[in-house]
């Protein structure tokens, strides 16, 4: 009986050393504090906002296997306008790319070779930090790396929408990791 037994935990132990799951995809950024909000240097320098733009580091790891390419985007679901607001949308990041630095994203910074920043819904190709209109409560803005199963998005450009994007994402995405961040004034 004792053999049966042990040998049943041993077969069971054996099972479970192959149904270990790998590292979760994820995301993290020393840019922001504990507590959950954008300091003012990434808020916007538009429509009454005085921060300094720019963009947040941005960190990945663990993405899953037959990542091609990666996305980064920034969105405010919060936005009067009935379908949010898109604040960032960087694709076709080579695979081999898992941090954008603290303003490299930004109006003039230099971003990865072959990455394309697509027009966010202010019309600008780079990142635009967070302006919610004044007496709004503090709006979300969630910050995602999305893993990518091709290494070039086709029929994406600088002039892209973030609908567009998000379409094409919608369709070659192996995996994805958030992070959400609060601003108002």
């Amino acid at each position: 009986m004792k053999t049966r037994w042990f040998g049943a935990v041993a077969a069971v132990a054996g099972l479970m050393a192959y149904a270990v799951p790998a590292s979760a995809f994820e995301i993290s950024s020393s840019s922001f504090p504990a507590d959950g909000t954008f300091p003012a240097k990434y808020v916007a320098n538009v429509i009454g906002c005085t921060g300094q733009n720019v963009s947040p580091e941005v960190k990945w790891a663990n993405p899953p296997d037959g990542t091609k390419s990666f996305a980064v985007t920034m969105y405010d679901p919060d936005a009067p306008t009935g379908s949010g607001f898109w604040h960032w949308i960087a694709v076709n990041i080579p695979p081999d790319v898992t941090e954008l630095k603290e303003g490299q994203a930004s109006e003039g910074g230099k971003m990865p070779a072959g990455t394309i920043q697509a027009r966010d819904d202010d019309g600008l190709s780079h990142y635009l930090g967070p302006c919610p209109p004044k007496g709004d409560k503090p709006h979300h803005y969630t910050i995602t790396v999305y893993a990518v199963n091709v290494p070039k998005l086709e029929g994406i450009d600088s002039m892209s929408s973030g609908a567009l994007v998000g379409f094409s994402l919608h369709y070659m995405t192996i995996g994805k990791a958030s992070m959400t961040y609060t601003y108002g004034r």
